[in-house]
Formats: structure tokens, C-alpha cells, sequence
């Protein structure tokens, strides 16, 4: 019974929140607080319980994993990102600290954890922001998830101080699993699609990374986590990310009605949540003035500092484990910084179109490598996505005697062997800088649906007149990509039974029986 009516509530408030055009986990949060309101006059229980704690549990753990199949590690490591992610921490720990001391009358180490507890950004909120908008790959998104990682890190470290535990000697076994890669990748291949590699992600991702990080003391969100890092080049690790999309998602659901549940504030909450949502621009005005510092440009920097503008579930990890009185006021906290972030998000583009002139004048001159302008020379074609489509399009061309530059986004599809350069197209900044007075026509080989249809608006709108044709795998991605200004699309299945047919009938031309 509980469950019928937690989902069908769920939904409810999701599709209310969707009518006015709030993200569904809006509505999700509202109906956590209904059912801790609500809940007991009509015999359910006002808590969340430990059936829905555990699937919000694994719903946070798939989401991880997920994240890591799309992550570079190397990305981790630079300035940008650590720099970023500790000074804002050092800088929001002493604001907070001092606050709490003055204002509260806190003890300085109960002020300490509670400020460290707020300093964290929501990981699976601005996952979920970047997810749905296919910003994770791009420089903001990586940015974004590197210095929720490194905080995540940190909230690790303190509960191991704070809360007791340490690892078990057998913790540094988890170094050694960067061994087990080519395991991992027969594994992948063995499993091959559909309910097999749905079922392989999640036991690597609750059974192998979960429950086995748990084990030797280390977190289960690292662990999972990490095996999404260890899969992240093997080929089919999108195909394994998409196939769990739907799985996550139900299960995420738990989570955000899991907050909600997690008890109703007193006046004193109340007032704590608000002064703390009215502070809550600052956090994402200091990243962004962090990211500007490390040569970001204005539109990734404000795009990347707003995705992180909402206070942390680890932030009540922590509380249930060593600041349980604050548990319900940093719940409260936490649920309304989503309430006013997640919309925001959802208009982050427009938000900076609109103040486009004003947030410019913070631009450093020099730019972070991955920002450079691309120089296209002398080329006429353009191709963009370098998978095993873009490559053999990029090969075609080449055997024609076109002159052809291709552009990914992903870094090791850089190489000296092909005119390829490293280029986020669903950054629409990226497009500001391109020069393509010689492009003749455009090939769009990138996988994701909404990456063309970002190429195809920037270049019309940067007054682009040639061809540019679309592959797509679904019949459906026709129409709107038409109406984006693709010029002809192309279903790429049926390309390759015309390449077979072709292929046999040449056979059948030169070897006739």
C-alpha cells in the first residue's frame, strides 16, 4: 500500500511541477513533504523507512556509475578544477564558520562541520541538470562534475575523521583495479546488449563498486563511481550509460521524495533555510569569480557555476552521521536551494543571453586551453563527431580529394593521422569563435540527437548557407532536425544495408556464379 500511493503521489506532484514548468523533481520533493505532513492521518508512515532510504541508495550509486562512464580521470587534475574546488570550500568554511559562531552560538567545531556540510554543491542535482541537457561532456559539465568529486572526496574524509571510521587495511586493494580493466572489458563484450548489460552495470555499480568499497571502509558512492571510471573507454560504455537511464531514473525518484520525508521544520528550521536560501546566489557568484580567475569564459563559467549553485545531499550524509540534531533544518535547507536552482537551470542559456554584456566585462584575455579558437584553414567540408560513422564520412571525403576537418569532443579523438581538432558543439560559445567562411557543407556524425540539433541552430544563426546533412538512427530525429535547418538526413541503418547491397552486387558484377 505504501508504495502505491508514494508513486502514484510522486507522480501527481511531477506532473504538477511539470505545468509549470518545473524540473519533475520539484514536484517529487513536494510530495516527500506531503507524505511526512499528510502521512500519518491516513495510516502511512511520516518517514521515509528503510525500503525507500535503500532505493534512493541505489538510485545515487547508478547515477555515479553512470557519471563515470562519461568522465575523463584526467580531468580531475586540472587547476581548474582543484583549484576551484578547494578555495571555494576554504572560502564558504570560514564565512560559514564565523556565522555560525556569531550568530548562532555554536561550539567552533559543531560550527565547522555544520559549515562544511553547506559547502558542498548537489551532485546529483547538477548531474541530473547536465544529464538532461547533454552538458555533461562539455567544458562547464566537466568542470562542474571534477569539483563536485573532489568535494565528494573531502565529505568522505570528514565523516572518516569526524564519525570514527577509517578504512580497513584491505582498502588499498582498490589500487590494484585498474588491473582488472581488461576483465572488465571481456565482461562488457560477453554481455553484448539489452537485459544482460543492464544487469552487468548494476551489479559493478551496487555489487562490485557499492557493497566492495563498503567493505574494506571506503564509500559506496566512490565505489561506484569508480567503476563507471574504469569502463569509460571501452566502446559500448554510452550504450551501457543509456541503458541504465530508465532504471536510474525510477530509482532516483526515492531520493528526492526521501529528502522530502525527512521531517517537517520548526519555526527555527524554517528561518535557518531561508536566510540560508537567500545567501544561496553567493555560492554560485563565487564560482563563478573562481572559474573567470582560472581563464573560463564568462558563458562556461556562469553556465558551470550555476549548475553548482544548490547546497548538497552529502551535506545531510554528514548530518545523519555526526550532526543528527541539524539533520531536519539542513534537509529543509537542501530541498529549497533545489527548488530555486533547478528552474534556474533550467533557463541557464536565457538567463545568460540576457545578461550576456554585463558578465563579459569579467573575461580574462588569456583563455583555458580547451577554449583556444578553432582555425579550420583552408577546409570545405566539415564533419562533426569523429566516431566510426564521422571517421568513415571524414575517409570518404579524403578518397574524393575534398579538403575536410573533423571536430569531437572528446580529447583522444585528436590525433595526427586525420585534420581533427577537439571542439565542444553543444557549447554554444564554441560556435562564437569557429570561422567557417569556407565550409561548404556540414556532415553531422555525433550520436546524441540534441548535439546536432546545437550545430545545426548556431550555424544557421552564424549565417551558415551550405548543406549540412544529418545521420540519424530513429525516423523520428527527422522532424526536428529539419526544422532546426539540416538540409537532408539520413538514417543511418538503411545506409549501411545500401553499403551491403552495394558490396553484393559488386561481388555478384566481378565473380558472377
Amino acid at each position: 500500500m505504501f508504495e502505491v500511493v508514494i508513486l502514484s503521489l510522486a507522480f501527481v506532484f511531477g506532473i504538477a511541477a511539470r505545468q509549470l514548468s518545473l524540473p519533475p523533481l520539484v514536484g517529487f520533493l513536494a510530495a516527500g513533504f506531503a507524505l511526512n505532513a499528510f502521512g500519518p492521518s491516513i495510516g502511512l508512515p511520516a518517514d521515509a523507512g528503510p525500503l525507500l532510504e535503500h532505493l534512493a541508495h541505489l538510485g545515487v550509486l547508478l547515477l555515479l556509475f553512470t557519471i563515470g562512464l562519461k568522465l575523463n580521470i584526467r580531468s580531475l587534475a586540472e587547476p581548474v578544477v582543484l583549484g576551484s574546488a578547494f578555495i571555494h570550500l576554504a572560502i564558504t568554511c570560514v564565512l560559514f564558520t564565523a556565522g555560525f559562531v556569531v550568530f548562532l552560538s555554536l561550539p567552533i567545531d559543531k560550527a565547522i562541520l555544520l559549515a562544511i556540510a553547506l559547502s558542498f554543491s548537489s551532485t546529483v542535482l547538477a548531474a541530473k541538470v547536465l544529464e538532461s541537457k547533454r552538458e555533461l561532456r562539455a567544458l562547464h559539465g566537466r568542470i562542474a562534475i571534477g569539483i563536485l568529486i573532489i568535494q565528494d572526496l573531502v565529505a568522505l574524509v570528514v565523516l572518516s575523521v569526524y564519525g570514527g571510521h577509517s578504512p580497513s587495511p584491505w582498502a588499498a586493494l582498490v589500487l590494484l583495479l585498474p588491473l582488472l580493466r581488461p576483465v572488465l572489458y571481456w565482461l562488457m563484450n560477453a554481455a553484448q546488449h539489452d537485459e544482460l548489460l543492464v544487469l552487468l552495470g548494476a551489479v559493478l555499480a551496487i555489487a562490485v563498486g557499492g557493497m566492495g568499497f563498503e567493505t574494506v571502509g571506503l564509500s559506496s558512492e566512490v565505489g561506484a563511481l569508480v567503476m563507471g571510471l574504469l569502463l569509460a573507454k571501452h566502446p559500448r560504455a554510452q550504450e551501457l550509460s543509456k541503458a541504465l537511464w530508465g532504471v536510474k531514473e525510477v530509482l532516483l525518484i526515492s531520493f528526492f521524495l526521501q529528502i522530502g520525508m525527512a521531517g517537517l521544520p520548526d519555526k527555527e528550521a524554517l528561518l535557518f533555510a531561508v536566510i540560508l536560501a537567500i545567501l544561496l546566489p553567493l555560492k554560485g557568484v563565487l564560482f563563478f569569480a573562481l572559474l573567470i580567475a582560472f581563464r573560463i569564459r564568462a558563458r562556461n563559467a556562469f553556465l558551470g557555476g550555476l549548475s553548482l549553485t544548490a547546497y548538497s545531499e552529502f551535506g545531510l550524509i554528514v548530518a545523519a552521521s555526526i550532526l543528527q540534531e541539524w539533520l531536519v533544518p539542513l534537509a529543509i535547507t537542501v530541498a529549497l536551494s533545489f527548488v530555486i536552482a533547478a528552474p534556474l537551470n533550467r533557463v541557464a542559456h536565457q538567463l545568460f543571453d540576457r545578461w550576456e554584456k554585463h558578465l563579459l566585462r569579467f573575461e580574462r584575455q588569456s583563455r583555458h586551453p580547451d577554449e583556444q579558437p578553432v582555425d579550420l584553414g583552408g577546409a570545405t567540408i566539415l564533419v562533426l563527431g569523429m566516431g566510426r560513422t564521422g571517421n568513415a564520412a571524414y575517409d570518404f571525403f579524403t578518397d574524393k580529394g575534398l579538403t575536410v576537418v573533423g571536430i569531437d569532443s572528446d580529447p583522444n579523438k585528436v590525433n595526427g593521422q586525420r585534420h581533427v581538432f577537439y571542439g565542444d558543439i553543444e557549447d554554444v560559445g564554441f560556435w562564437h569563435h569557429l570561422n567557417i567562411a569556407h565550409i561548404t557543407a556540414v556532415t553531422l556524425a555525433t550520436p546524441e540527437l540534441e548535439s546536432k540539433l546545437v550545430a545545426t541552430r548556431e550555424l544557421r544563426q552564424a549565417g551558415f548557407t551550405g548543406h549540412i546533412i544529418g545521420g540519424i538512427h530513429f525516423q523520428d530525429e527527422a522532424e526536428p532536425l529539419h526544422t532546426a535547418g539540416v538540409d537532408q538526413t539520413y538514417l543511418l541503418m538503411t545506409g549501411a544495408g545500401i553499403g551491403i547491397a552495394e558490396k553484393t552486387w559488386e561481388r555478384l558484377q566481378s565473380h558472377p556464379l
